[in-house]
């Protein structure tokens, strides 16, 4: 099995530029976009293709949503920065717009969704000494097997995946990690009284989708109340509407101590991250004590504004949850042999592909973006199906038959 790709003069020409210039810490499909409306992207060439990995579940919204692109632009032309130096007019009230919309006291506004997760550290240990009585320098950090949060220092020494943290070590000291899903093994992290917190994904997107079993986001809950540990829940991937509820943790109805959110939070036109608290937590960071020269800026206010006002306008969240269910069911009807596993909630979906070739999920991508659809693999043998969640059930049944006539070529 080899699948064919014709890739035209002027996408090798861009493909040519980024490999003579620019670091291999990706690797990319042949492809090279140009454009982007609603659930589309288009090449170079002029080729239309699904975009089913949404930059991420950056791009929840669609690309370029008018709404959001209408925010950038207007306050593009009055004030696009002005550090933390000075007050802006958009800082308060895009503070006080997220913290109600998310039922928090404070916010924390940065930048990346890695620097949303280095922020919530930072703040669980100083929740840790200052709050909790932990002894200077003792506070640790739990974490599980699996996490991905980013590829900073702190995000691969909290990693168990090697080629995240290969051959960069040293790593940071305070971090531990535990296997996912597993509460018992949660308490008994919990009997060290030198533990300010646990950081963990609702689902963990970059693993592979992998979705635990009912009771553990509540149970998570429990465990931290019963010994004063924050639960920090990096819904950077998950929230926003991409599950079907606007944050994962909504499933089972529970609220974290500090919530981690980045991607979709802009709609995918600027980075704009936030960690958002209560009192107790929040205001342990005094002035100088951390921050950015970008965080909170107020082009970054204006367009995350205009973002969350699109996910509840457009009834995101509920379109996600009812074109999740058929998808799921029209994949499982293609009954594919090469299919072993079909998982997700809302518009965040994993395939894991079975064949003989261990390259079978790359060469499957290959064969979904000859035939108008791009998705990536992880982990090798899975498949992530991420639309944006304005997708309609006409373009979910045309997509699935682009995978079907893809699935084809792992038969030859």
């Amino acid at each position: 099995m080899q699948t064919a790709i014709n890739i035209s003069a002027n996408t090798q020409y861009f493909i040519n530029l980024e490999e003579q210039y620019g670091t291999t810490n990706y690797h990319p499909l042949p492809v090279v976009i140009e454009k982007g409306k609603g659930v589309f992207m288009y090449d170079v060439d002029g080729k239309r293709y699904y975009d089913f990995l949404s930059g991420y579940s950056a791009v929840n919204q669609g690309h370029c949503h008018p709404k959001i692109i209408a925010a950038l632009i207007e306050q593009s032309h009055k004030l696009t920065l002005t550090s933390r130096a000075f007050h802006n007019n958009l800082l308060g009230e895009y503070e006080k717009f997220i913290t109600e919309y998310f039922g928090y006291d404070r916010i924390l506004p940065m930048n990346t969704g890695v620097e949303g997760g280095e922020t919530a550290i930072k703040l669980a240990r100083r929740w840790g000494y200052t709050i909790k009585g932990i002894e200077d320098n003792k506070a640790k950090i739990i974490f599980a097997e699996g996490n991905f949060w980013g590829r900073t220092m702190a995000a691969i020494s909290s990693s168990t995946d090697p080629s995240s943290y290969q051959n960069f070590g040293p790593f940071m000291p305070g971090f531990e990690i535990i296997p996912y899903n597993d509460l018992a093994a949660l308490e008994e992290a919990f009997q060290d009284k030198n533990v300010a917190a646990f950081m963990f994904e609702p689902i963990q997107g970059e693993a592979g989708i992998v979705i635990p079993g009912e009771g553990y986001l509540k149970g998570i809950r429990e465990l931290c109340t019963r010994y004063n540990v924050l639960m920090i829940a990096d819904e950077i991937q998950t929230g926003l509407a991409r599950t079907g509820k606007m944050l994962a943790c909504d499933y089972e109805n529970v609220k974290p101590d500090m919530l981690i959110l980045g991607k979709a939070l802009s709609g995918g036109v600027l980075p704009v991250s936030a960690v958002l608290g209560s009192d107790e937590v929040m205001l342990t960071i005094k002035p100088g004590e951390h921050g950015s020269t970008y965080g909170g800026n107020p082009l970054a206010c204006a367009v995350a504004m205009a973002a969350l006002s699109v996910l509840k306008e457009e009834n995101m969240a509920q379109n996600a949850t009812v074109m999740g269910e058929v998808l799921r069911t029209e994949l499982r009807n293609l009954q594919s042999p090469f299919i072993t596993a079909i998982r997700g909630k809302g518009l965040l979906n994993a395939i894991v592909i079975k064949h003989a070739n261990p390259e079978a999920a790359w060469e499957l991508c290959l064969a979904l973006m000859e035939n108008g659809l791009l998705a990536k693999p992880t982990h090798g043998d899975r498949i992530r199906f991420a639309p944006p969640l304005c997708i309609t059930k006409e373009q979910i049944l045309e997509c699935v038959q682009i995978i079907k006539k893809s699935l084809e070529s792992l038969a030859q």
